[in-house]
Formats: C-alpha cells, structure tokens, sequence
C-alpha cells in the first residue's frame, strides 16, 4: 500500500517537473515575440526615409524661329491699350503702342516685362533723322539675348502707320534678311519733321511718342562718332509699363 501511494507520487512529480521544463523553454520564445513587437512599434514610430526629391529643374522657355510667332499669337491677346515710360540718363518720356499691329507690340511688351531693356542704350543716333536703341557693348544684354532667345519677327507694314516725327518702329535684322524681318531687340524713334516717309512699306511702325518728345529731340543732338555711336553712352535705365 506504501509503495503504491509512493509509486503515485513519484508520477505525479514527474509531471509537474515536465510541466515546468515546458514552460521554461516557452518563456525565451514569448519574450523574443515581445522583442520582436518592440521592434515593430519603434520602427512604425520612427520617421519614415523621404524618397529622393527629383532635383531636375524645368528647362527655361526660350523663343526661336520656330516658336515666336505661335508665342506672340497667344501673348498679345487680350493685351489692353498699353503705355511704356522709357527712363534714359538724359530724361524720361512715354510711348503708346498701337493695338492692331500685335506681334510687335507683344514683343515689346514682353522684353520691357523681362527687363530686357534696362542698362541698355541708345547706340546709334542719326542727325535729324532718328535715334535707334535696344542695344549695348556689355556682356548683360548679350546674356540676356541669349537667355531670351533667338528670333525675328515678321514685317506688318499694311496697317496704315506712316514714319510721322515721334514714331516708333523696328529695324530690320543685319542677318541674311531678303524679307526685310524685325530685330526684335532693337527700335528706332523718327525726330524728322514732318516725318521719314521713305522708311514707310519697309519698316514696321508699331507706337509713338505721347509725352517727352523734347527729351528725344536732346538725345538726338547729342554728338557722336563717325559710326553714329554717341561720344558719351546715352543709357535706357529703365523701361515700364504705366499703362
């Protein structure tokens, strides 16, 4: 009977021996789940890598041959009655830029707004007959040509504008040009009295002068070289719309 209880208790030892053998080898195992869900939370809370930004910039629109006239096409729509106040070292005065001749008118537009014309100069004058600016000897207007873009413009010389004193208008390229195109970047201002008719059906009048026609008068009595190039720069400092 003795034995019997003994052989009982010795199975019953046995198990809860295995039991807690079990349990040992289990524990690692839960405490490697517990790591492993740490793990998780610290890397859903830890801030997320940022996928590289695309450091491409857009290439800039630039004008040619191909692209102009389409761009001033859409340009000048919608375009209102437009002044330009054109500041030189020599004093200020206005033009007003005719509606119906809109390819020049946009192209004048959009380089005053570029600031194309700022710190150029009036580099050809011509006694009695006009004064042409739009250009300069400086490494700032040739980058800025470049950075603008390469382009002529059409002649529109069918609207009706004659040469009158004080008009404003375009010269044609100095390039291969049989068709007489504009130099987009260049203008000339007639101070002949009555006018320069001659240069009517070649060149494109596109303004006049409104306001300060005396302060283009001055700047065409300034002396120059044998070039027409004024002895002294004559500067365009500044070119904005005012109206």
């Amino acid at each position: 009977m003795i034995f019997q209880k003994l052989k009982y208790s010795a199975i019953i030892l046995l198990i809860f021996l295995g039991a807690c053998r079990e349990a040992v080898k289990e524990k690692p195992e839960v405490q490697k789940a517990v790591k492993q869900l740490d793990s998780t939370q610290l890397d859903a809370n830890e801030p997320k890598e940022m996928e590289p930004l695309d450091n491409e910039e857009e290439e800039p629109f630039v004008l040619t041959e191909e692209n102009a006239i389409d761009f001033f096409f859409n340009y000048q729509k919608g375009l209102p009655t437009t002044r330009v106040k054109l500041t030189t070292s020599l004093g200020s005065f206005t033009i007003e830029l005719y509606d119906n001749v809109p390819y020049h008118k946009a192209n004048f537009i959009y380089l005053t707004k570029q600031g194309y014309f700022n710190n150029t100069m009036f580099h050809r004058v011509v006694k009695d007959f006009i004064i042409q600016g739009g250009n300069a000897d400086n490494k700032e207007t040739a980058q800025k040509r470049r950075e603008i873009g390469r382009y002529l413009l059409p002649p529109d010389t069918r609207k009706g504008y004659k040469h009158h004193r004080g008009t404003i208008s375009m010269p044609s390229s100095e390039m291969d040009n049989p068709h007489m195109l504009a130099s987009p970047y260049e203008f000339f201002i007639v101070v002949t009295t009555p006018g320069s008719y001659h240069l009517d059906g070649n060149y494109t009048p596109f303004g006049r002068v409104v306001e300060g026609m005396d302060i283009v008068d001055l700047i065409n009595q300034q002396p120059v070289d044998d070039g027409d190039w004024p002895s002294k720069n004559i500067y365009i400092q500044k070119v904005e719309i005012v109206k």
